[in-house]
């Protein structure tokens, strides 16, 4: 079932997206060549408890990490390790919180130092295509309009779009309805109503849209072991303009 979010709902929906957002950035401070994806898991975790917050991820259905953590051809859901960071890496931060009752969830693809131009094409091409998606987030359009702006901004850059996984609905449980695919038609799926909160979040491979679950349950990688980008963010369903609650502004130093 749909749940439509009261407006003090939305504010606590705010404060988690905002720690999230914040989390997101003390990570990528650190993100560098020669840093395991432990330590990066360990400032986030420290930093969620340290403003008053639980890490949503952990322990959740038995993932054991606070940071889904996802290196290259990793797409989602990548485990925390003692793996050191290389230089033209890519390491994709998905992160959550849960505070005052309410839940935050996030992403964001870091390059480790340099990349190649492929890939710088294929983070900005993956941000974009959230960006275009979020834009069609208002009152009145169908899921379908995000699913079909995102993955027609994917597919003309020559990329392709992870058809396993999938947004969602967030409030007071981490995953609610509606499911938001990024592969669709406009004018398709459930109608868009004002108060609906979700997490649109696009999952994009350099190569086939393939990809296979590892024997811990967890891991999902690329199939052709190409690089894979994701970016995640909060967003409120409104008339005329979404309400973006998580931002990347942090991440990219345009607030403090």
């Amino acid at each position: 079932m749909i749940r439509l979010k009261t407006g003090t709902e939305i504010e606590l929906l705010r404060e988690n997206a905002l720690l999230v957002s914040k989390t997101l950035a003390q990570v990528g401070k650190h993100v560098a060549p020669g840093v395991t994806t432990l330590e990066l898991n360990n400032i986030a975790e420290t930093f969620i408890r340290d403003n008053g917050a639980e890490p949503a991820f952990l322990g959740y259905g038995g993932f054991p990490y606070t940071l889904c953590i996802s290196v290259n051809d990793v797409v989602v859901h990548g485990f925390a390790s003692q793996y050191r960071l290389k230089e033209g890496d890519i390491i994709s931060v998905d992160c959550g919180t849960l505070y005052k009752g309410y839940y935050g969830d996030s992403a964001y693809t870091f390059p480790v130092g340099e990349v190649s131009a492929e890939t710088a094409n294929l983070l900005r091409t993956t941000k974009e295509s959230l960006y275009l998606g979020i834009e069609k987030a208002i009152a009145g359009n169908r899921i379908g309009d995000i699913s079909s702006a995102v993955q027609e901004h994917v597919e003309k850059a020559g990329f392709s779009v992870v058809r396993e996984m999938v947004g969602h609905g967030i409030g007071r449980k981490l995953h609610e309805a509606p499911e938001v695919p990024n592969y669709g038609r406009r004018g398709v799926g459930k109608k868009l109503e004002e108060g609906l909160v979700i997490c649109i979040e696009p999952m994009v491979n350099a190569g086939t849209r393939n990809v296979y679950l590892h024997d811990d349950g967890w891991t999902l990688s690329t199939t052709d072991k190409k690089k894979s980008a994701h970016y995640e963010l909060m967003v409120v369903v409104q008339k005329g303009k979404p309400d973006v609650l998580s931002t990347f502004d942090y991440i990219e130093n345009k607030k403090s």
